[in-house]
């Protein structure tokens, strides 16, 4: 079970070779996004120079792996996990903070080409699909 971060997507939607055919290796596995990374997309169509079309991309990614929404639980485990990593001088972006935490409660691996930052959440699975 997946839970794949939005620059994996966005390799993807460039048609990158390498997480296509591993998307293909993983047919059959559980596959989702969280809703801060659907929300990240939808940022990036939106600004882009062809708003329609890659919205209309976008949206089809949520239809073929459904966004995990926040709950209460994943937002508790954010802050003390956050509180955990800031009282080592290891602090991560919240939204990758909330994509760690949601794959942790669900125990999915997170799919990124961004380890460096994930590796950051103990006990976080991790796969990256780039290489």
């Amino acid at each position: 079970m997946y839970l794949l971060d939005s620059d994996i997507l966005i390799h993807l939607l460039r048609g990158n070779a390498t997480v296509t055919e591993r998307l293909r290796e993983h047919r059959d596995a559980l596959k989702a996004l969280s809703v801060v990374t659907y929300g990240e997309l939808l940022y990036g169509a939106h600004k882009s120079q062809r708003p329609v079309e890659h919205l209309a991309r976008v949206r089809r990614l949520a239809e073929l792996f459904p966004p995990i929404p926040v709950t209460r639980d994943i937002m508790n485990s954010f802050a003390e996990v956050k509180v955990k990593l800031e009282s080592k001088g290891e602090p991560i972006d919240d939204f990758d903070l909330i994509i760690g935490v949601t794959a942790l409660s669900l125990n999915y691996a997170v799919v990124t080409n961004n380890e460096r930052h994930f590796r950051r959440i103990p006990g976080l699975k991790i796969e990256n699909w780039t290489k």
